[in-house]
Order: C-alpha cells, then sequence, then structure tokens
C-alpha cells in the first residue's frame, strides 16, 4: 500500500478518482493547505453546447486561508446555477435521466464549509458508482510529506498528465473529445462502465 496525499476536489476530475479509487493507495486528504485560487478545490468542469464550462463554488472572503476554514459564500444561487448547467449539459446524454436523481442530491447539501460540502458530494458519486473507499483527513500541514504528495498534480488551467482514451461526448461531434472533465461527464456518457474505464487510466507516480 502506498499512502497518496489528495487535495479535497469539488466534483472531482476523472484523473482524480483514478488515483482515489486505486486499491493499492491509502488515501489522506489534505485540510491545513493554504486555499490555492483557480483549482479544482472550488470548481470544475464539464461540457457545455460551446465547449468546456467551469462551475465555480463561489467563496467567503473572510480572511480565514486553511482550506478546512474555508466557507461558501451564499451570495448567490449557484447551486441553482450549477445544477441547471449540468441539466443543460447532460440532459441528452446516455446516462443522465438514470442517474438524475442522485447527482441532483449533492446541491441539496445544506453545507457551508468547503471540504465538508466536497466530501459529502463525494459520498453521492460513489454511490452513484456503486463503489466505496475509506480515506483519512491529515492532522496538519507539512510541506515536504513522507505521503505521495498529489495536491499540485491536478491543473484546472493545464492539460492533463494523464492517459485515457476517449470516449463518447454529447458534444463531441461538434467539438471533439475534452479529456479529463469532471466525473459527471464520465458518469453519464459511460454510466455502468465508469469505473472499469477509471481502472484503466495510465499515469506516473
Amino acid at each position: 500500500m502506498k499512502n497518496v496525499l489528495l487535495p479535497v476536489f469539488y466534483l472531482p476530475p476523472i484523473s482524480w478518482f483514478s488515483v482515489f479509487l486505486n486499491p493499492e493507495n491509502n488515501i489522506v486528504f489534505e485540510q491545513f493547505e493554504s486555499f490555492p485560487k483557480q483549482t479544482y478545490r472550488n470548481r470544475a468542469n464539464i461540457y457545455g453546447a460551446n465547449g468546456k464550462l467551469s462551475l465555480i463554488i463561489p467563496i467567503s472572503h473572510n480572511g480565514k486561508r486553511e482550506l478546512k476554514d474555508i466557507e461558501i459564500s451564499e451570495s448567490e444561487d449557484w447551486r441553482k446555477l450549477h445544477w441547471k448547467s449540468i441539466q443543460t449539459a447532460y440532459q441528452s446524454s446516455p446516462y443522465f435521466e438514470y442517474y438524475e436523481d442522485k447527482i441532483r442530491k449533492i446541491f441539496d447539501i445544506d453545507e457551508k464549509n468547503l471540504v465538508n460540502f466536497n466530501l459529502k458530494g463525494l459520498e453521492i458519486i460513489l454511490q452513484t458508482l456503486k463503489t466505496e473507499k475509506a480515506y483519512s483527513l491529515n492532522e496538519e500541514y507539512i510541506k515536504n510529506p513522507e505521503e505521495l504528495n498529489f495536491r499540485e498534480r491536478f491543473s484546472a488551467k493545464l492539460p492533463s498528465e494523464f492517459e485515457m482514451e476517449e470516449y463518447y461526448q454529447t458534444f463531441s461531434d461538434k467539438s471533439g473529445f475534452l479529456k479529463d472533465l469532471s466525473i459527471l461527464d464520465l458518469i453519464c456518457n459511460k454510466g455502468p462502465e465508469s469505473l472499469t474505464y477509471i481502472k484503466n487510466i495510465k499515469y506516473l507516480y
């Protein structure tokens, strides 16, 4: 077993799940890092009609910096906006109707703490995938941790370093295959085959 330090993401990208669900990985989530902006910690990428669309959870500017203290801003109805965007993006995908009720529950989570919201959302995704995985939370920030450090391995700005096969996406005829989007893209387009797809993703430690 390898100890792996993972960031806590919102509707994480497919590559994140390939690390998280690997049976050889003992997962520890990072909660004490200084909150980095413009990352998957509060954003997810889906495939909209005009290409890649970022769904961003607004953050309260309360002066706190550690991820575990970051709170979600409720000044706008972002849950309704995100859910509407997901519906519009995936309503004609092969499996959206089948998983719609489960996915919608993510946006009923009444939680202001970003980490807690993401973890509760993760539990719903795992139920949707019909799998489970144990994890723990770290107890302090360590700059050079003993674990395999994946805190900065998933970039919301740069191309994914993970190798994955193309699959059918709702708008791929128009804009081509978009690699490594949110797990929702895989679930809506691959359905029950999602877990098998995740297991076949190649990446380098």
